[in-house]
């Protein structure tokens, strides 16, 4: 007998029998915490699910199955140029706008296709920290001078961690230019342009379906948020067209899985819910009776939402349960939080980047946040600090991150977004505070 294997064993029984013996059930805090931990996985699922990560699933198995590893590793890989790989991964949220949890699936896809660390590392925090629509509203509510900040910290701190990234498992990635100098350049399917256009209309769907209520009631932002379905359908039957004219698969086909779609689209034109996902139901029947590429598409984002979706689900679970949503308190008082982030020392600083890389947030609910909390006297520096580190990452987000990286590359990725924005913010602080 492994009397060593069993005595672990016997500690982990008796952890979680001293667990639920002590667990303090009726206490008002925790009975409350574990109702926000369901509201906060209710409101994912609802506002996330199949608006956010269902298009952000099929964009990171096209990327799996249209576009070739040749072309992923010229552009990102370990061997690319730095310039060029570096300065596409940085600027990736300006057009993504997506929220730290919804990136997973495209950096997923990037990464096992052959995408060096650093640049993949680059795109999966700007993704989620560079949203325009999220940096005007910053400087809109809580002044031009921290607006500004975040952009040009958020920027720097893609290109800064991906290159420290790739510095620090350098042994890796020269293992990996290696192995790519020796893989043989595959044969296109179909010109680069087709390609473009086919993702382009997808992350336009996944733009436009999930673009943010803004403040004013007039401009610009608001006329799209007011068409975003018109638009977001548009895009959808531009997809229809690229799939028949250039993917192969039938028109019969695809316009009788895209008719319950628009016909509820008139029956219901209140409930855009509805209509879109019997789009995605459509999207999902053809693809995966589809024999031949189209099939390969539905298996590899089905593999995606297999992997991502219960560590997600997880992570959601627990952010609930610990800090609650926003405007409601979980199992730690939202009082602690203010009080720790007053003032513009290394702890404030430190808390507010620590703090934010476990909490959720939605795309642009970091401003209200963050409004309320500098009327509750957080200051300049721990603001920024949130801003740089809170939209990037989450607790959802590190738990898949570690299933695609390692326990070692995200505990160092994740520490290098926590001592980065920790600094900046002392320094922001020093200035503006």
């Amino acid at each position: 007998m492994d009397w060593k294997q069993e005595g672990r064993i016997l500690a982990l029984i008796v952890a979680v029998f001293l667990g639920f013996y002590y667990l303090p059930v009726g206490s008002e805090r925790f009975d409350h915490s574990v109702t926000e931990a369901f509201y906060l996985a209710k409101w994912y699922a609802r506002e996330h699910v199949l608006l956010c990560l269902v298009p952000a699933f099929f964009i990171a198995g096209a990327i799996g199955v249209f576009v070739s590893q040749a072309s992923v590793i010229r552009y990102l890989g370990a061997r690319a140029n730095k310039v060029l790989a570096y300065g596409v991964a940085s600027v990736s949220g300006t057009i993504l706008a997506v929220c730290s949890c919804t990136v997973l699936p495209l950096f997923a896809g990037i990464y096992r296709m052959g995408a060096g660390l650093g640049p993949a590392t680059a795109f999966l925090y700007s993704g989620p920290a560079i949203n325009v629509l999220a940096i005007v509203l910053t400087a809109r509510v809580l002044g031009i001078h921290l607006g500004v900040a975040r952009a040009v910290g958020a920027i720097l701190f893609s290109v800064i961690i991906g290159l420290l990234m790739h510095l620090i498992f350098r042994g890796e990635e020269l293992e990996k230019a290696g192995a790519e100098a020796v893989m043989p350049d595959g044969e296109p399917a179909r010109p680069l342009y087709q390609n473009a256009l086919y993702f382009a209309v997808m992350v336009g769907i996944l733009v436009f379906a999930n673009w943010g209520r803004p403040d004013e009631t007039t401009g610009l932002w608001h006329a799209i948020y007011a068409d975003r379905w018109a638009i977001t359908s548009l895009f959808s039957v531009l997809l229809a067209l690229i799939l028949v004219i250039w993917f192969g698969f039938k028109a019969r086909t695809v316009l009788l899985a895209s008719l319950p779609a628009a016909v509820l689209a008139f029956l219901v034109p209140h409930e855009s819910m509805i209509p879109f996902v019997a789009g995605v139901l459509g999207l999902s029947v053809i693809t995966a009776r589809d024999p031949g590429e189209g099939g390969e598409w539905f298996q590899a984002s089905w593999g995606f939402a297999k992997q991502i979706l219960p560590l997600l689900l997880i992570g959601v679970l627990i952010a609930g349960a610990l800090l609650g949503r926003p405007g409601h308190e979980g199992l730690i008082p939202s009082e602690w939080v203010s009080r720790a982030v007053g003032g513009n020392s290394f702890a404030s600083n430190f808390f507010a980047s620590f703090v934010g890389t476990f909490m959720y947030f939605a795309t642009l609910t970091e401003v209200p946040i963050l409004e309320g909390l500098l009327g509750n006297g957080m200051g300049q520096g721990p603001a920024l600090a949130l801003l740089l580190a809170g939209p990037a990452l989450s607790l959802p987000n590190m738990l898949v991150i570690r299933s695609i990286l390692g326990t070692q590359k995200t505990v160092v990725f994740v520490s290098l977004v926590v001592i980065m924005a920790t600094f900046t913010g002392m320094v922001y602080g020093s200035v503006f505070g």
